[in-house]
């Protein structure tokens, strides 16, 4: 795309935009030439239903004024503000400076508040409605694309409500992983295990969650689970919070719980990643979110957001 940053595109730019108004300008002019008087009616030749004919006539002399005022306008503009190439208007206006002039405002108004939140510890902030409806706006503005508006989330997307948490759930680790991320990776196990493995293995973890499977499969399973997946999820398949290998034997899945779904999750692998919001937040606004999502659990409803 080099290309299309060098000087010359900004004078092509210009020079079209110049000479597009130019035009305008000779149109107008001539549309608004007057006709000399004549006995005879002047039509566009456009009849309809027989007698019904579209004249000829000059345009009104209000519209082409009009008309003037919108090209003198935007000549105005384009001296004002970029859109000759690479002139920048003599008003100097740019969108980086009017984002910068908004977040300067916007730091102004709000940073004491959050620096109000921030010297209170997460517990007491999970029980201040204040901080609890300031929250709610954060995750509405950052979180619901991936976790729902209701916090419920969807497949391959955590809920935040049901108390089961990857990387535990206590309030300073929630902020931890808002604040840096999270990065989970399971290797996909079809090429080390086969397909016989794979089967084995879903009905040995399909069994730690209560469910009825082959006994026999599932005997197998145990073996090549102890093998291979037990330094991630323990060898009684409870999960390790340390790694964000989850608990197996709750009946919770991120990513399905069907048969198929296990199934497609110990065959292929599976890969996760939580941004970090550290330096698009800051630590003040992280900690604000982090003690609401923190009383997720504990909400009968998600907090109201109000206007």
């Amino acid at each position: 795309m080099t290309e299309f940053v060098n000087s010359g595109w900004a004078w092509f730019i210009a020079l079209t935009t110049l000479v597009s108004l130019v035009g305008l300008i000779l149109l107008a002019s001539r549309v608004a030439r007057r006709r000399h008087p004549s006995s005879t009616t002047e039509t566009s030749d456009h009849v309809w239903d027989e007698d019904l004919a579209e004249y000829n006539n000059p345009l009104p002399r209000w519209w082409l004024n009009l008309f003037y005022v919108t090209i003198g306008w935007g000549l105005a503009y384009l001296l004002a503000y970029p859109g000759l190439g690479a002139y920048r208007g003599f008003l100097n206006w740019s969108q980086q400076g009017q984002f910068e002039s908004e977040m300067a405002d916007a730091k102004l108004h709000y940073d004491p508040l959050f620096e109000k939140f921030a010297a209170t510890d997460l517990q007491s902030l999970m029980t201040n409605p204040q901080a609890l409806k300031v929250g709610a706006r954060l995750f509405a503005s950052y979180c619901v694309a991936c976790h729902g508006s209701d916090a419920r989330g969807a497949r391959h997307f955590p809920n935040l409500r049901d108390d089961d948490w990857l990387y535990g759930g206590a309030p300073a680790t929630i902020e931890t992983s808002i604040l840096h991320g999270r990065q989970g990776a399971m290797p996909a196990w079809d090429k080390i295990i086969g397909e016989d493995g794979v089967r084995n293995v879903t009905a040995f973890v399909e069994g730690l969650s209560g469910r009825k499977t082959d006994s026999s499969a599932a005997t197998k399973g145990a073996t090549v689970f102890r093998t291979y997946c037990a330094a991630c999820h323990g060898s009684e398949g409870k999960g390790n919070q340390a790694l964000g290998a989850p608990n197996l034997t709750d009946d919770i899945w991120l990513h399905g719980g069907t048969t198929e779904r296990i199934a497609e999750s110990i065959r292929l692998g599976r890969n996760g990643m939580m941004p970090a919001h550290a330096e698009s937040l800051g630590v003040a606004k992280v900690h604000v979110l982090a003690a609401y999502v923190a009383s997720l659990p504990n909400l009968a409803a998600p907090t109201q957001v109000e206007d």
